[in-house]
Parts: C-alpha cells; sequence; structure tokens
C-alpha cells in the first residue's frame, strides 16, 4: 500500500502560481511512477502530468507544458507540481496518484487539494 497525502491548493487569482505537494508513505516510492490529475466541477479526472520513477522523464497532459513542472525527490518521498500562469479553467481538485504504468499511474489515490483561480 502506499498512502499519498496532497497540499498546498488554494484560491489564487489568474495569472499567479501555486506549488502543489504530494507527500508518500507506505512502500516504497521510488518503485513508482507519480502522476498529477485533476478533476474540474461536473467533468471527468483528466491527466495533468506524469514522472517516471527516476524522474528522467515526464509528460504532459493537452496545453500544460510549459505552464506546469512535475518533479519528484525521492529522498523526501515527495512529489511536486508547479503552476505558473494560472488560468481559471485551471480550476478544480487535483489528485496525485502512484502506479506501476509510467504513462497513467493510477494504482493508489490521494484524497485531492482545491485549486480555484479567479479572474
Amino acid at each position: 500500500q502506499v498512502q499519498l497525502v496532497e497540499s498546498g491548493g488554494g484560491l489564487v487569482q489568474a495569472g499567479g502560481s501555486l506549488r502543489l505537494s504530494c507527500a508518500a508513505s507506505g512502500r516504497t516510492f521510488t518503485y513508482y511512477a507519480m502522476g498529477w490529475f485533476r478533476q474540474a466541477p461536473g467533468k471527468e479526472r483528466t491527466l495533468v502530468a506524469t514522472i517516471t520513477w527516476s524522474g528522467s522523464s515526464t509528460y504532459y497532459g493537452d496545453s500544460l507544458k510549459g505552464r506546469f513542472t512535475i518533479s519528484r525527490d525521492n529522498a523526501k518521498n515527495t512529489l511536486y507540481l508547479q503552476m505558473n500562469s494560472l488560468k481559471p479553467e485551471d480550476t478544480g481538485v487535483y489528485y496525485c496518484a502512484a502506479g506501476l504504468n509510467a504513462l497513467r499511474p493510477s494504482d493508489y489515490w490521494g484524497q485531492g487539494t482545491q485549486v480555484t483561480v479567479s479572474s
């Protein structure tokens, strides 16, 4: 089992920045690929970004690369998502996930953290 706890969400104005963190515990953190997903109100959960166990490769959802940066610190068992130039359409609940599938890690989920971007 892997336990994931997100933090860092909040209310920010358009154009602002936020940094989300995901603290992992349980089974070896470095064993898993990690990812961030988000779910806007009334919409399906979508992929934001993923990162391999080593951090050597990353993948971003549509139109997010350049504004969002995913990273991980395996020594701290922590995953990060730096979000810059935020837009109102970035509003939603952001979930951290871990899994064996590097393209869509989804074996374990956090409880989510709310991000609200005001215009």
